[in-house]
């Protein structure tokens, strides 16, 4: 993908609409937006605003009714899904509230996944992972499965996951909703250092103490963007 910025998104016109027995719901309503490369982005809003249809479709797990994604100048919203996929693989990195780690493999094991499915040689693989462990401060939790370990600890183990392919894009959804404060507070610093080493961060919480962390706070309400501020 050329033409932009690593991490450069531009929506125009999105729109996403669900059918819920005679109603349309209209979960994004025409929505504009660009986020430059390296931005510290939140989303935020009240239940049924959009917000998670709107990380779905910036994710490719969802593809809108209406509208251009452009990430980094190419339409990927218009790609196969096998295309999106690859995009989703290598482009775009996902940190999710519940974790969604593999329970019977170790933390070792979760963070090398992403790196045995590009096919990626085993000393290599080790040696990436290795670095990840340590830049987490988990280099000794290695063997341990995902019931071994602690919220935050799973957390970190899921960060590590989400980037180990180095993607321009990382997208965070309520990343800290099932840790307690000190906990969410270390996640926080981790997701905030890899923005600061040039990844695209962009974050949906209803937490507002993390929302106003971000350097661009966008506010969404029945499907649209009401507020952009910085």
């Amino acid at each position: 993908m050329t033409g932009a910025a690593a991490g450069m998104i531009r929506l125009e016109g999105i729109a996403r609409h669900f059918r819920m027995g005679d109603q349309e719901v209209r979960a994004l309503d025409g929505v504009d937006l660009a986020i430059d490369a390296g931005e510290y982005v939140s989303i935020m809003g009240p239940s049924g605003s959009g917000k998670s249809t709107l990380l779905n479709v910036l994710g490719l797990l969802d593809r809108p009714d209406a509208g251009r994604y452009l990430l980094d100048g190419a339409d990927v919203a218009a790609l196969s899904e096998p295309a999106q996929a690859q995009v989703r693989r290598t482009r775009i990195g996902f940190v999710f509230q519940s974790f969604h780690l593999v329970a019977r493999l170790t933390a070792f094991e979760n963070i090398e996944l992403p790196l045995v499915l590009e096919g990626i040689a085993p000393a290599e693989r080790r040696r990436r992972v290795e670095a990840a462990l340590g830049a987490i401060g988990l280099a000794e939790r290695a063997h341990h499965t995902p019931n071994e370990l602690s919220g935050g600890q799973r957390q970190r183990v899921a960060i590590a996951r989400a980037t180990i392919l180095q993607p321009a894009v990382l997208l965070a959804d309520e990343p800290t909703g099932n840790l307690d404060h000190r906990t969410g507070a270390e996640v926080v610093a981790v997701l905030e250092d890899l923005q600061r080493r040039g990844t695209t961060l962009i974050v949906v919480t209803h937490d507002r103490e993390l929302g106003a962390r971000a350097q661009r706070r966008i506010a969404m309400r029945d499907g649209r963007v009401v507020g952009d501020e910085r």
